[in-house]
């Protein structure tokens, strides 16, 4: 993220959109932790905005009354955490710093297992607490067998990973447990920053989204803090697999999402994660095993789960991966283009289709509406004459976008239909195919691709609901290279929603949830609601960046956000229907973003 000078800050902060952004959330913190607390929440504000190294006001930690309050807490079932840590000859202070962090925890039921393979004499100075368990181990086994080891001593109905060189903040196990026993989960993980050797510069915040099944397959986004049951760890096949040894912990979580009953995100930062030379932290592209073994993992499951499918590591993005699905419920695809004059947009979309569907059955069915010039009817006859594969339906009324897609929809042959803009220019190889290999999946409801302006930054990848009051687009505005925040550019992801200008669905599963809602959403957020209806339902929608294209967005009609008079009146009366009929997701926030993230820009920014 580009950060702003300290004065550039200021004044973006008085601008009247973050004016009034900041004064509610002044009443509300005011309200909550008191002057000191909003004192915090405007520095934390600042620092993220100017980028300075002042991280502790970046990571929302806990007032010393909250962690007072903690220590007093009750809980009807306090279950033991067994926080499992490998160790191999670790620098002392890290070890010291590590300990300390467990005996700050302000929930008092855990225990501290601490696996010793080292290769240097003598052993640690532990403080005497009986919550610790040291020993020795004969050998060094690497990283997965000595944690296994450290399993099998915990006594806990609960585990916990820590790395020998990190550290817990004190709320941490207090946090895990409280939502144990108020949501039954039976995996945890939270937010997580990393952080210098010294512990006191920062180096990167990960903002995790909840569970995103699509996403973990792409790159192991959960990591720390991880805490889960030990009924779970039995049931998912037992501790981390020396096979997959450097990605050790990916196969294991892997392995656990699978099997959980319930997953929880606690959107805290609770782990600090330090990065030095010989961590991971630092660059796990120095590590090339560990690679190579997380690719291995998500084969593993692809084969568990019965989706037959091929992975790769992503060029440049170490730790990254892509799946190729294995198309088993192929079928016919039809196209849905509707569209008005233009004829030279309408080309190029029909040319790029041809050129890059990189799956043979697929009809284009043009949906005409309203136009007026002889060079379009002309392209109509053309394309019909010469492809057979191409269709011409009239549809008659004013401009409805849902409508028409639905007219299209109910003429269509295909298994699966593509919505799309008539100036989208496909530009991968395959792209049809690719598309059509999550949406053939039967847990996978609409599927969106990666769009870039003519300019060659992010138009779409995803969308996320609550940016600007009511949803906005992923990165927007990122340039074309760009990998995103925790690869959220460069992997496939989950979203509650993806654009209209290019989504997949089956035709079975558009026609069960009645397709775009005319009434309501006749050209804006009929994307939006259609995708949140199926999300509701229990489908995952997916953006692939593997499917690209350029959007050249409301050329042929114009952005009716500003046009001024009935255009934008329509627009913000759709807008306002949507967040009437989403505002408890909207109040809640977006399980796919993160609330340490801004609501008033598209930039994935702070």
């Amino acid at each position: 993220m580009e950060r702003d000078t300290p004065v550039k800050a200021l004044r973006r902060l008085l601008t009247p959109s973050h004016f009034i952004s900041l004064v509610r959330r002044a009443f509300a913190c005011l309200r909550a932790q008191g002057f000191l607390g909003l004192w915090r929440a405007l520095a934390f504000r600042f620092a993220l905005m100017t980028g300075q190294e002042t991280w502790r006001w970046r990571i929302d930690a806990p007032l010393p009354r909250e962690l007072s309050a903690q220590r007093r807490a009750q809980f009807a079932n306090a279950p033991c955490v067994s926080v499992c840590v490998p160790v191999y000859n670790v620098p002392p202070r890290f070890l010291r710093d590590l300990v300390k962090s467990m005996q700050r925890q302000t929930y008092a039921n855990w225990e501290l297992v601490l696996a010793d393979a080292s290769d240097t004499p003598g052993t640690p100075r532990l403080p005497h607490d009986a919550r610790i368990t040291y020993f020795r181990l004969p050998e060094n086994g690497g990283i997965a067998r000595n944690t296994a080891a450290a399993m099998e001593r915990a006594r806990g109905t609960y585990i916990a990973l820590l790395d020998q060189d990190d550290v817990l903040t004190p709320n941490a196990l207090y946090e895990a447990v409280r939502v144990i026993c108020e949501q039954g989960a039976d995996f945890v993980y939270s937010d997580e920053v990393v952080l210098d050797e010294t512990l006191k510069k920062l180096g990167v915040c990960h903002y995790k989204p909840d569970f995103s099944p699509d996403t973990l397959r792409g790159c192991n986004y959960i990591t720390h803090l991880s805490i889960f049951s030990r009924a779970l760890l039995q049931a998912a096949g037992g501790g981390p697999r020396a096979e997959y040894e450097g990605a050790q912990d990916f196969d294991l979580i892997l392995r656990l999402t699978e099997r959980a009953e319930k997953i929880v995100h606690i959107p805290k930062v609770l782990y600090w994660w330090r990065a030095h030379e010989r961590s991971t932290a630092g660059d796990i592209s120095a590590k090339p095993h560990a690679i190579q073994a997380g690719g291995r993992a998500v084969q593993a499951q692809l084969k568990r789960l019965g989706l037959p499918g091929t992975v790769e590591p992503i060029d440049g993005c170490p730790g990254a991966y892509r799946t190729r699905y294995d198309i088993t419920r192929g079928g016919l695809v039809s196209i849905l283009v509707p569209n008005k004059d233009h004829a030279a947009d309408l080309t190029r979309c029909v040319e790029s289709i041809r050129k890059n569907a990189g799956w043979e059955e697929w009809e284009l069915l043009i949906l005409e509406n309203n136009s007026t010039e002889a060079e379009t009817f002309a392209l109509y006859e053309q394309l019909q004459k010469t492809d057979a594969r191409c269709r011409v339906l009239t549809y008659q009324g004013d401009f409805n976008f849902s409508a028409i897609n639905n007219f299209g929809a109910r003429a269509a042959k295909g298994e699966y239909l593509l919505l799309l803009n008539n100036d989208v220019e496909l530009e991968t190889p395959g792209f049809v195919r690719e598309m059509l290999s999550y949406a053939q999946r039967p847990d996978v409801g609409a599927v969106g691709a990666k769009l870039f302006y003519p300019d060659d930054t992010v138009q779409h990848a995803g969308v996320f609901i609550g940016i600007g009051g009511s949803a906005g687009h992923n990165h927007k505005g990122h340039p074309r290279g760009s990998a995103g925040d925790m690869y959220r550019l460069a992997t496939t992801q989950n979203f509650c929603a993806v654009t209209g200008a290019c989504l997949m669905v089956k035709k079975a599963l558009y026609g069960q949830f009645g397709g775009l809602d005319a009434q309501a959403f006749a050209v804006a957020y009929n994307d939006v609601d259609f995708c949140l209806r199926l999300w509701q339902a229990g489908y995952l929608n997916v953006m692939t960046p593997f499917a690209t294209a350029t959007h050249y967005e409301s050329k042929s009609r114009g952005d009716d956000t500003h046009a001024g008079g009935a255009k934008q009146a329509r627009y913000e009366a759709e807008r306002e229907r949507l967040r009437a009929r989403y505002a408890e997701l909207l109040a809640k926030g977006d399980p796919y973003y993160n609330p340490h993230l801004t609501l008033l820009y598209e930039n994935y920014g702070y």
